[in-house]
């Protein structure tokens, strides 16, 4: 005989929950917003994980702080932040596990938080990390909270990772982050929905190039004949590869920087180019760096001679039949508690892409509604946050159980 299947709380049971939550958030978010958490403050970033810590054992979850290694040049980083809740159910009963993800650190400098502190007006809040992400990973844990005083456990396992260097690219979370995606079978991105409330299912990947230019060096007044100027190969390359946008939808190329040569009486005889190429694919990635390639073998100046290095590669968070599917769920629990879900695609690039990159489904922007990200203006929307909210905690709870 089959054992019944609980019924799982609707939405709105969670917004009801939430009724009362708002000033305890409005508390700990002012809490966080005052710690200095910048990428390069590892001190901050662990004084932000040590309070996250602190409410995650409160809800049950075995919470690990998980040391990174230090950067090639010596830079420390915060710990991440990796904490788990086990349900009730197997995988073999259809539980699942469900990943939640946020980041710990802001773009700001050190005394930020002193010179703009926490206020909320007008039904906003502002802050230095308020949106991004602070307010983000908070109502990740408004909605576990929800989720335990509905008594919701009908899942293989919920986790929560908070990195420490989203904002610089996550260098040393990366592979943490990797490892946990490919462990989850779903994973939902904390960072604040777009100021129109829309989620984000698709960012651009990004790929790092750098390009040398090898020339020959020869005094630029006595025998500048018998150099090859790597500097003016290098500028006809900048051309070509500008030239490249345009070419493919959804696809940027940018020559960000350029260096070259020592003094001018001398013929220059190396350059350097580092290139940026951002696609809405995997795919346009590849074709742009056919181009590149192709465009560097081709030098303009005879005797000089261009490689191309590939330096780093974030790979796109693109559509995919998982993401659509999640999307659909949100949309039908949204239309439950009255919030219209729709969802954009954005060319900046975070934590998901990640997740995305390992093949796990991944929908973004499940925080609430804010803006102005990276600026002293940056603001959070405190009237969406319970919504935001119950959405979170209803899609966890429908996600952790394939049973129905």
């Amino acid at each position: 005989m089959t054992a019944a299947v609980r019924r799982r709380p609707g939405p709105r049971v969670f917004l009801a929950l939430a009724r009362d939550r708002l000033p305890r958030f409005l508390d700990d978010l002012a809490e966080l917003v005052g710690v200095d958490s910048g990428s390069h403050s590892p001190d901050g970033v662990n004084r932000v994980a040590a309070l996250l810590a602190t409410r995650l054992d409160a809800l049950g979850f075995d919470v690990e702080r998980v040391p990174l290694p230090d950067g090639a040049d010596g830079q420390r980083f915060g710990d991440a932040l990796l904490a788990r809740k086990a349900g009730s159910l197997t995988a073999a009963r259809g539980g699942r596990r469900v990943l939640l993800l946020g980041h710990m650190d802001t773009v700001f400098e050190d005394g930020t938080a002193e010179k703009r502190p926490f206020t909320v007006r007008g039904g906003r809040a502002h802050g230095p990390g308020v949106s991004d992400d602070k307010g983000g990973l908070l109502t990740g844990l408004l909605a576990l909270d929800l989720l335990r005083r509905a008594g919701v456990d009908a899942y293989r396992e919920v986790v929560l990772l908070a990195t420490p260097d989203e904002e610089i690219g996550s260098p040393a979370s990366r592979p943490l982050t990797e490892r946990v995606a490919r462990q989850s079978d779903v994973a939902l991105a904390l960072e604040c929905a777009r100021e129109n409330g829309d989620l984000v299912c698709a960012r651009k990947g990004v790929a790092d190039f750098r390009i040398t230019v090898t020339g020959t060096a020869a005094h630029a007044g006595i025998e500048p004949e018998r150099g090859a100027n790597a500097a003016l190969a290098a500028a006809h390359l900048v051309v070509a590869l500008q030239a490249l946008n345009g070419r493919w939808d959804g696809v940027t190329v940018n020559v960000g920087v350029i260096r070259a040569g020592t003094r001018a009486n001398i013929v220059c005889p190396e350059a350097e180019l580092r290139v940026e190429v951002r696609s809405a694919t995997a795919s346009g990635i590849d074709a742009a760096r056919a181009a590149l390639e192709a465009a560097a073998s081709r030098p303009v100046v005879a005797g000089t001679r261009a490689r191309v290095e590939q330096l780093d590669f974030c790979p796109p968070l693109e559509p995919s039949p998982g993401v659509r599917r999640l999307l659909a769920t949100a949309r039908a629990l949204g239309a439950e508690l009255g919030v219209p879900v729709r969802a954009t695609a954005t060319g900046g690039v975070g934590d998901a892409n990640f997740v995305a990159g390992v093949g796990t489904p991944v929908l973004d922007g499940l925080g609430p509604v804010g803006g102005a990200d990276h600026t002293p203006q940056e603001w959070l929307d405190v009237t969406t946050v319970r919504h935001r909210a119950a959405l979170l905690a209803a899609l966890v709870a429908q996600l952790g159980d394939d049973r129905a």
